[in-house]
């Protein structure tokens, strides 16, 4: 009779996991399938028989730097709320996307639109990456490796960083030459109309090179999520993790902002969206529902802005207003708890 109802609890609880997986994936599957259906309308909508192939050498390339762009916010922001533990934080809050305009403030403002660091979308991209890799390092030393930090002193510092890099950024705008702001101001607007193909190829060479080093540690954030002391206890080296996961999401974050320009509070809403969605502690599944969120977001409000609604605004002005208002319930939210 014991073996039978332990064989009986048993059963049970595989049916209920099994269950669970089952409807964790049904998101999964519904985000893919909205995805192929507006990525399809994006491709073919609108298209005259003479210019078809026109049209999609021009879409295509709109389409996997969407994509690209989408799957890296995604991506970056739900590992940085993780190892930062908080829902409200994300790189672009942190300020890492306004040292990516300082920089390139920096690079037309000292050498020119002439030159080969700002001719050359590869050398360009490459510098870019580099700095923002170096700045959230020195964010890592700076605010995320300190005991007390508390969500009001990193939101502080986040603020202040990010307040001087446009401050930064503003100045050099004001002094420098005319025309070298009439070139540098496309690469600080995000807009999907204007994407950098060149670097295309570039973006997922480094994306398929990042994989290896990420798909290991994606367990790990399970554990880091329930905290730093925590996870030490549990043997996880989290110093080690979040240094490496810091490097990562810089180089992810430079590629999509490098592609489209700065989109400030897109990964904000993809994150709160996700975890609302999907009732999990599993990485494995926020990290995908995340990253299809973000795709299907920037995917159909292209479509419909472009292709439906025949606006010229650009869908990040859109996604910041609304993730604007979000921002400022999450901080009303919080400070009431």
């Amino acid at each position: 009779m014991q073996a039978n109802l332990e064989q009986s609890v048993f059963n049970n609880k595989g049916k209920k996991v099994k269950k669970n997986k089952q409807n964790l994936n049904i998101p999964i599957a519904i985000l893919s399938i909205l995805i192929l259906v507006s990525c399809a309308l994006f491709l073919t909508l609108e298209i005259n028989s003479g210019s078809t192939q026109y049209a999609l050498s021009k879409r295509i390339p709109k389409l996997i730097a969407i994509v690209i762009t989408g799957g890296c916010i995604g991506f970056s922001t739900i590992v940085f709320q993780t190892i930062t533990d908080n829902r409200i934080l994300t790189p672009s809050v942190m300020g890492i996307d306004s040292l990516y305009v300082a920089v390139q403030t920096v690079i037309y403002f000292v050498f020119g639109s002439a030159s080969v660091f700002a001719s050359n979308p590869r050398i360009n991209f490459l510098i870019c990456v580099v700095f923002m890799v170096l700045g959230s390092l020195g964010l890592y030393k700076l605010i995320f490796k300190r005991e007390d930090a508390n969500i009001m002193f990193i939101l502080l510092i986040g603020m202040i960083c990010g307040t001087f890099f446009k401050s930064f950024s503003s100045f050099m705008q004001m002094v420098i030459d005319p025309n070298e702001f009439l070139i540098l101001q496309s690469k600080l607007f995000a807009s999907f109309n204007n994407v950098n193909v060149d670097i295309l190829l570039l973006s997922a060479v480094v994306i398929l090179l990042i994989v290896p080093f990420i798909v290991d540690d994606i367990k790990f954030f399970d554990v880091m999520s329930l905290g730093k002391d925590q996870s030490i206890n549990l043997g996880v080296d989290y110093d080690k993790i979040m240094r490496k996961s810091l490097v990562i999401i810089s180089i992810l974050i430079a590629i999509s902002t490098a592609l489209v320009g700065p989109v400030t509070f897109l990964g904000l809403l993809v994150a709160n969206v996700t975890r609302e969605m999907m009732k999990t502690y599993k990485h494995s599944y926020l990290i995908i529902v995340s990253m299809l969120v973000s795709i299907f977001a920037l995917v159909f409000g292209q479509l419909m802005l472009e292709r439906i609604l025949h606006l010229t605004t650009p869908v990040s002005v859109i996604i910041d207003i609304i993730g604007g208002i979000y921002f400022m319930y999450l901080l009303y939210k919080e400070s009431k708890i």
